[in-house]
């Protein structure tokens, strides 16, 4: 159900002469687990050891998290040398390569490490099929968007030249790897459900020895929110999605959503980024919001609306999620 928020602007904009807007709020949307776990272990380091806490990478992919953060005494940083010695400092949520704790150990840095543990579950999966090397090693061909943080701090857990990165379907179809009957699949967390399973097809029909996971790697979150903005998008004259332009789980709803019926969807990081003159002759709004973004630029995003449109607001919720991570050890876990 729509929270006490989004009922009080029903009311509110059901008084007002305004054009009248049905919003269709996907469901689940925003923060996952990992997320919210990754936050957390910024938050909870800042109160246990004070600021300056550093942050190697944007903890998750969102502005508004990121500014949230450093008025709380987070300073964000691109690599380790940007630390000073004998500091605190954060992996983000998308993982590291072997390389970066080894260095942090190497300049006594305290470190913590908030990689989402469903993209550390790959990490051991490449590293079972790699075997060390061994005579039951396997070449891994990771599908992935290059340059991404996770496919990066994934691909380093091996040595170079242990993973090939594929990026589409005509790569699937032309990568020519060395042994084919020794090869394992494994993918980044936050692809496109159609797209990855459309990979995954053509590598088990030209490779057919080749071993993956049970279920791809794409995340319960990035899973449910794609099918949450399939059960809206049709009815949907335009879809928004909230979150930022360096967010690979939000830029596949927005390609999810045109894909399934709505005519056009937009990326906006915050609500102020709306130009309401897309707006116009829209009867049925679509809202959602990636994985690593607030509640609470929902809520702003529908007070916004509110003030130009007579809005009603249904809430689509296709599944329930009540997934927790704990923290590091180091950290503990008082809620368990």
């Amino acid at each position: 159900m729509p929270d006490q928020n989004t009922a009080m602007m029903n009311e509110k904009s059901s008084s007002n002469n305004l054009h009248p807007l049905k919003v269709l709020l996907a469901g689940p949307r925003g923060f996952c687990a990992g997320v919210d776990r990754a936050i957390r272990v910024v938050e909870e380091a800042l109160r246990r050891y004070g600021a300056p806490v550093y942050v190697r990478h944007e903890i998750v992919h969102n502005r508004t998290v990121v500014e949230n953060l450093e008025k709380k005494g987070a300073i964000f940083v691109e690599e380790l040398d940007e630390v000073p010695e004998d500091a605190h400092v954060v992996f983000s949520a998308h993982g590291v390569p072997k390389t970066v704790p080894i260095e942090a150990k190497r300049r006594n840095l305290l470190y913590l490490d908030a990689t989402c543990p469903l993209v550390s579950k790959v990490h051991r999966e490449a590293e079972r099929h790699f075997a060390n090397g061994g005579p039951e090693s396997r070449h891994i061909l990771m599908i992935g968007h290059a340059g991404h943080p996770e496919v990066v701090g994934t691909m380093g857990q091996l040595p170079v030249g242990a993973v090939t990165l594929i990026k589409d379907a005509h790569e699937a179809r032309i990568v020519q790897p060395e042994n084919p009957k020794r090869l394992a699949f494994i993918t980044q967390t936050t692809l496109s459900v159609d797209d990855t399973a459309e990979i995954v097809a053509i590598l088990r029909e030209r490779f057919p020895e080749i071993e993956g996971p049970r279920r791809e790697d794409i995340c319960y979150a990035t899973t449910n929110r794609q099918e949450a903005v399939k059960s809206i998008a049709p009815e949907c004259d335009l879809v928004i999605v909230i979150g930022s332009p360096n967010s690979s789980n939000s830029q596949r709803l927005r390609e999810v959503a045109e894909r399934s019926g709505a005519p056009k969807a937009l990326l906006i990081p915050k609500p102020e980024n709306l130009d309401l003159d897309n707006l116009q002759n829209i009867n049925v709004l679509g809202i959602t919001a990636g994985a690593s973004a607030p509640e609470s630029l929902v809520q702003e995003m529908l007070e916004s609306l509110s003030k130009r449109f007579k809005l009603s607001i249904e809430e689509r919720i296709v599944k329930k999620e009540n997934v927790t991570f704990s923290l590091p050890t180091p950290l503990g876990n008082p809620k368990g």
